[in-house]
């Protein structure tokens, strides 16, 4: 079905891994393509509450874009090359149900920016972050700029960019980059139990809430304050709000079903 990830639904979750290890992983059109249509995939199949993205191997998530493809833009399609990977991690960002990105080695580049559009980022101990475009004499295209300056702050992020220097899954941690650290052969499995803890809880309220601290970044509190007054008023209207509140009253686990 597709030739540069690997696709499985697990129970009601799907994993996706981009699977070009010869090349660390790297970022180019065909997988930027697949990951489109697999989280399009995901997020039309009722029976997929949550999305884990990872990549093949030990040595790197995604180690960056490829250099071969990048080396032939020039000023218009350069525009178009970010405004594509921008529209995908977009998309992910946006993703209506929770994506948990398990972070493998090497974060680099457009790595790093597609880590930072999931929601959740769990790294194993070797993994390693960095924006290091400006050794190529370009800047982070595909959010970078924008989404680690949001994540770790204005002065740590300038730090990153211009320096082009990489940091480890602890330090990451330390700056609020990543969510967890731990060992690499543990990764899938506590990416795994991350997800299902989440997906566990009423989809309509993870939906919401995934919406509303979006908005956080992109709104004034107060514009920000009346959309999660509004998405709390979507919540209050569902069969899962009724159910979670009933179950907390009667001591027992509450049974969600989406509506």
């Amino acid at each position: 079905m597709y030739e540069t990830i690997l696709f499985e639904q697990k129970n009601n979750f799907a994993i996706i891994k981009i699977n070009r290890p010869d090349k660390l992983n790297a970022l180019n059109s065909k997988v930027l393509d697949e990951l489109s249509q697999a989280f399009r995939h995901c997020g039309e199949n009722e029976s997929i509450w949550g999305v884990i993205l990872t990549g093949s191997g030990e040595k790197a998530f995604v180690a960056g874009a490829d250099i071969g493809e990048i080396n032939q833009l020039n000023s218009k399609t350069g525009k178009e090359f970010a405004l594509r990977g921008q529209s995908v991690f977009n998309y992910i960002e946006q993703f209506p149900k929770p994506v948990v990105c398990a972070v493998n080695g090497f974060a680099l580049g457009g790595g790093c920016e597609l880590a930072m559009a999931c929601h959740i980022r769990i790294a194993s101990d070797n993994a390693k972050f960095g924006q290091p475009e400006v050794n190529l004499g370009i800047i982070p295209g595909y959010g970078g700029t924008q989404r680690l300056t949001r994540l770790i702050g204005k002065g740590r992020a300038m730090y990153m960019i211009l320096t082009g220097e990489m940091i480890d899954a602890n330090t990451a941690l330390q700056y609020g980059l990543v969510n967890k650290v731990v060992p690499l052969n543990e990764l899938l499995d506590e990416s795994e139990k991350v997800l299902s803890t989440i997906i566990q809880k009423g989809r309509i309220a993870l939906t919401t809430a995934i919406r509303s601290i979006n908005s956080a970044c992109e709104l004034p509190l107060s514009e920000g304050l009346k959309f999660e007054a509004d998405m709390f008023a979507v919540c209050c209207g569902t069969e899962d709000f009724k159910e979670g509140t009933s179950a907390f009253l009667a001591k027992r686990k509450p049974e969600f079903k989406g509506k």
